[in-house]
């Protein structure tokens, strides 16, 4: 894709993020490409430059690497045309792939943020059913998560095209001579945090609108490093799955699927959501909790350690990781924290505890204010 078939000139970006750097990143310190290997890679079009330098890096690595490529409005197309077996099943060749490959990434570039905004929240849900046996196959095998700035994803996040991929290049450290030893450093906070945290039972979070505990005894605190998200930044461990109780109000907004969910204010009884309201965006949150039995539980909570993030840009990826906030993911938990929810689902949902709140571990204060206590 060149010239003027481009959506947007690729140089506007490079300058601000370099897109072999960023290969050489994921494909070595994330993935740790190993000779031989299978690693699977998904994107957009508009992710480009960034998917043949991984190419690249991959294969002067000695592995093969496979590009799945979307094209712009494909996803869209996908609900407007599938039938029952596309939504409630998958094909055969994706389940095989899925089993055999060695690992994969996951490149966001998309060219409308809210190219599913009008597809109905049912069938995404039913899809995501479809497929679970496919995603934990994938979840077995080395895995990463990224991005790849595009003009959808930097309107969305309120930035002219080059301060987005500053903002990008900051938050992944590769704004930085080592990056590697960025990383490496954030792990070794993190380690910390997580001793502090290791023999706690009890968590609980205030802020405005929020006063809710859960038991983390004897469960496992996982450092994210970003291996598996770049960026990252968090540490995060799978609530006791009847052990919620009290309130708490989302205040950063969140865009599952390209959907404006915004004002999320849920009630936890013995685990459990009995009551659950959004300023804008109920539909599909009501929708999300009728995944299946599992939804309506939590699966994640987890803590924000990156100081490079500093505001909200309408990315999942990245908000979840802004030093000074905490997430709880309605659904899937993570088996290496002992966390035993099962879902389709698996929706991190942002606090932000930066003007006025307050993280507690058995009645000690780990964070008030975004600041950490250690």
């Amino acid at each position: 894709m060149s010239g003027a078939d481009a959506p947007y000139d690729f140089n506007e970006v490079t300058p601000h993020l370099d897109p072999a750097g960023f290969a050489d990143l994921l494909a070595g310190y994330c993935l740790d490409v190993q000779p031989g290997q299978q690693v699977l890679v998904r994107s957009t079009t508009l992710a480009e430059p960034l998917l043949l330098e991984l190419q690249r890096a991959i294969l002067e690595r000695d592995a093969w690497c496979f590009l799945r490529v979307e094209l712009p409005g494909e996803a869209a197309s996908f609900y407007r045309h599938a039938r029952d077996r596309h939504l409630d099943t998958y094909p055969a060749l994706a389940y095989e792939e899925a089993k055999r490959i060695d690992a994969t990434v996951g490149i966001q570039a998309p060219d409308d943020v809210r190219a599913l905004a009008s597809v109905d929240p049912e069938l995404m849900t039913r899809a995501a059913r479809g497929r679970r046996d496919i995603r934990e196959q994938m979840l077995k095998k080395r895995w990463c998560s990224t991005l790849w700035p595009t003009p959808a994803s930097a309107a969305l996040a309120g930035m002219e095209l080059d301060d987005f991929a500053r903002f990008v290049a900051r938050a992944l450290f590769l704004d930085r001579p080592d990056p590697v030893g960025g990383w490496g450093e954030l792990h070794d906070f993190q380690a910390a945090l997580i001793d502090r945290l290791a023999g706690a039972k009890t968590m609980r979070i205030e802020a405005e609108g929020t006063d809710i505990t859960l038991d983390v005894g004897r469960r496992t605190w996982v450092n994210s490093d970003g291996k598996r998200n770049m960026p990252s930044g968090e540490v995060f461990t799978g609530p006791h799955e009847h052990s919620a109780s009290g309130r708490i109000r989302f205040t950063v907004p969140s865009s599952p699927a390209g959907v404006d969910v915004r004002g999320v204010e849920l009630e936890f009884r013995d685990g459990e959501v009995m009551s659950a309201t959004a300023e804008h965006g109920e539909e599909y949150l009501r929708r999300a909790l009728a995944t299946d039995d599992g939804a309506r539980y939590l699966g994640e909570l987890g803590i924000g350690t990156n100081y490079g993030i500093d505001r909200a840009i309408g990315a999942i990826l990245f908000d979840e990781k802004i030093g000074g906030t905490v997430h709880l993911a309605l659904g899937r938990s993570y088996p290496e924290t002992g966390g035993k929810n099962v879902s389709a689902l698996h929706w991190d949902l942002i606090c932000d505890l930066r003007e006025g709140g307050r993280l507690t571990a058995d009645g000690v204060t780990i964070q008030e204010d975004g600041h950490f206590k250690l």
